[in-house]
C-alpha cells in the first residue's frame, strides 16, 4: 500500500482520490477552500452538466487541444462510467438537450455529495482550508507536499496535481499547479481564458445588451476562413456577445484573437434559404402594407432588434412598406441571414469556464498520467493543456484524467 497525497479537492482530485483508493492506497487529499468541488457548484449555472452523454468515441470530436492524449483516459472511465459511479452514490442524473447530463435534482452540491461519500466509504482522508506550498522532491522522485500554514511536511509515495487552471480564481483556481509543475522541471504552454464571453467592437451591440436569441446559428471567420460553426443559442452583454455557441468558439478563437480580430456572422433565421426569407417579407409587407417600415417587422424580430436591424438596413424608417425597393428588401435579407459583428478580444479568467494551455501533454505519459520528468508525480484534469467545448466535456477530461492517475499509482 503506498502513501498518495492529492493537491486538489475538485472533479480531477476526487476522481484520483477514488481511483487510488478503490485500489487500496492511504489516500489524503488536501483542498485549499473550506469545502470540496468549489468549482462544480458553479458549472452548468450551479446544475452541473457533469458529462455529455454522446457515444464515448463522440467525445473526442469536441476536444479542442489535444484530444489523442485522453484516449486511454477516457476509454478507461468514460462519460457512462462517471453517471454510473455518482448514481451509485445517492444522486440519480438525467439527460438533456445536446446530451448534456444532470443531476435529477438540479443541484450541483449533490455531484460533489456522492463523490464525497463514496471518498469516505474508501477511507479517504479529507483536509479542507489546507493549501499546499511546495512539493518535496528527493532522490529524484515526488516524495512528498510542504503545507502552507504550517510548514509542515507530509511524505508520499506520489503526489498528484489537481490544481484546477486559472478560471473562476474565486474558486482557488490560482495557478499553484503550474508553479509546481515548473519546479518539477515542466513547461507549461500559453495560457489563455477559454469558454468566455467576446469583447465586440460595435457600439449598437451594446444597445442589444440582455437580448438571448434562440435557434440562430453562428460563424467565425477569420480572414475568409471558418474558425467555428454552430446551431444553438446566444446573448448580446453591455461588453459584447456571449452564450453557449459564442462560448465553444471562443475555444477555437483563444490563440488567433490575441493577434487580429475576428468577424462573427448571425444567421438570425437559419432555417429559411434568402428566397424563402425574401417571400417571409413580402408576406409580412403585404399584411401591414399601410404601415411604415418601422412598423413592420415584429413578426420577424425581436423587439429590442428592430432598431439596430433598422440602421443597419439603410431603409428610412418613416417609409410606407409598399414603397421599399427590391434592392432595399435584398439588404435586409442579406442583413438577417449574416449579423455581423467584430469580435475584438476574450474577457477574463473570472469569467471564463476553463483556462486553454497548460502542463505540456508530452511531458507526462497518457496511458497513467505520470510524470516523464519526476517519477511518482502526477497530473489530471485543467492543469494539464486540455480542454473540450461546453457541455459537459471539461468535466469529463476531470473525471476520467483523475481516474487514470489515480489508479496508475
Amino acid at each position: 500500500m503506498s502513501k498518495v497525497v492529492i493537491i486538489g479537492g475538485g472533479a480531477a482530485g476526487m476522481a484520483a482520490a477514488i481511483g487510488a483508493a478503490e485500489c487500496g492506497h492511504d489516500v489524503s487529499v488536501y483542498e485549499k477552500n473550506e469545502k470540496l468541488g468549489k468549482k462544480i457548484y458553479i458549472t452548468g449555472k450551479g446544475r452541473c452538466n457533469l458529462t455529455n452523454g454522446c457515444d464515448t468515441e463522440d467525445l473526442f470530436r469536441n476536444m479542442v487541444s489535444n484530444g489523442k492524449f485522453l484516449y486511454s483516459a477516457i476509454y478507461g472511465f468514460t462519460n457512462f462510467d462517471i453517471v454510473d459511479l455518482v448514481e451509485a452514490n445517492g444522486c440519480p442524473v438525467k439527460e438533456e438537450r445536446g446530451a448534456r447530463m444532470f443531476p435529477v435534482s438540479d443541484h450541483a452540491s449533490d455531484v460533489t455529495g456522492a463523490l464525497e461519500r463514496k471518498m469516505k466509504s474508501l477511507g479517504v482522508k479529507i483536509f479542507l482550508n489546507e493549501p499546499v506550498r511546495d512539493i518535496v522532491i528527493r532522490d529524484e522522485k515526488a516524495a512528498g507536499i510542504v503545507l502552507e500554514k504550517t510548514g509542515k511536511s507530509v511524505d508520499a509515495d506520489a503526489v498528484v496535481i489537481a490544481t484546477g487552471g486559472l478560471s473562476y480564481p474565486s474558486t482557488g483556481s490560482t495557478g499553484d499547479g503550474y508553479r509546481f509543475a515548473k519546479e518539477a522541471g515542466h513547461t507549461v504552454t500559453p495560457l489563455s481564458p477559454a469558454l468566455v464571453p467576446f469583447v465586440c467592437a460595435e457600439d449598437d451591440v451594446k444597445e442589444l445588451q440582455g437580448l438571448s436569441l434562440r435557434n440562430i446559428e453562428v460563424t467565425v471567420w477569420n480572414g475568409k476562413k471558418v474558425l467555428w460553426k454552430e446551431f444553438g443559442e446566444m446573448l448580446f452583454t453591455h461588453f459584447g456577445v456571449s452564450g453557449p455557441v459564442v462560448l465553444s468558439a471562443s475555444s477555437y478563437a483563444a490563440k488567433i484573437i490575441k493577434k487580429t480580430p475576428l468577424r462573427m456572422d448571425i444567421d438570425l433565421k437559419p432555417a429559411l434559404s434568402k428566397e424563402q426569407l425574401d417571400a417571409r417579407i413580402l408576406r409580412d409587407f403585404d399584411e401591414a402594407k399601410n404601415k411604415q417600415f418601422k412598423n413592420s417587422l415584429n413578426h420577424l424580430f425581436p423587439a429590442k432588434l428592430i432598431p439596430v436591424m433598422i440602421e443597419r438596413s439603410g431603409i428610412d424608417p418613416e417609409k410606407q412598406v409598399n414603397e421599399v425597393t427590391a434592392e432595399e428588401r435584398k439588404r435586409l435579407v442579406d442583413l438577417t441571414k449574416a449579423f455581423s459583428v467584430t469580435l475584438t478580444g476574450l474577457r477574463g479568467y473570472n469569467e471564463a469556464i476553463v483556462t486553454q494551455g497548460g502542463v505540456n501533454v508530452k511531458e507526462v505519459n497518457p496511458s497513467t498520467m505520470e510524470s516523464k520528468k519526476l517519477q511518482g508525480l502526477y497530473f489530471a484534469g485543467e492543469v494539464l493543456d486540455l480542454d473540450g467545448v461546453t457541455g459537459g466535456f471539461n468535466l469529463q477530461i476531470a473525471w476520467s484524467t483523475g481516474m487514470l492517475a489515480g489508479r496508475s499509482v
